[in-house]
């Protein structure tokens, strides 16, 4: 069972590295670590961009954009404010917001959304 278990877990691990590295891979963002995909906004994303995703996390607005704040090459678009930010890097918008409305539900969502979108070259 303990077997199972640890083989679940380290499989689990795996694919959720395999997400981050194919959002590295495809828009050469580096996503917030501890941001899970969110497959439902990034469908929605999608419709307006096909090379689109989104991720959501616990953490704050604030923890998010000082993530980003640190990372090479991005550029902060306008003034960050405690519901969101907007950074750039070549032409993908990295978008950080809390509260957003969940684009199934139409509810409002209180954890942060960071929404990937590359621009057409």
């Amino acid at each position: 069972m303990r077997r199972k278990t640890c083989l679940l877990t380290l499989g689990i691990c795996l694919a959720i590295m395999i997400g981050f590295a194919k959002a590295e891979e495809r828009f050469g963002i580096i996503v917030y670590t501890d941001a899970k995909y969110d497959s439902g906004i990034s469908e929605f994303l999608k419709q307006m961009s096909p090379k689109s995703a989104a991720y959501r996390t616990s953490d704050s607005v604030g923890k998010v954009v000082d993530f980003y704040k640190k990372q090479a090459g991005y550029t902060l678009v306008g003034d960050p404010t405690k519901e969101g930010a907007m950074f750039r890097k070549g032409n993908v918008d990295v978008t950080i917001q809390s509260p957003y409305m969940d684009t199934k539900t139409g509810n409002m969502m209180k954890d942060t959304l960071i929404s990937i979108v590359a621009q057409p070259e």
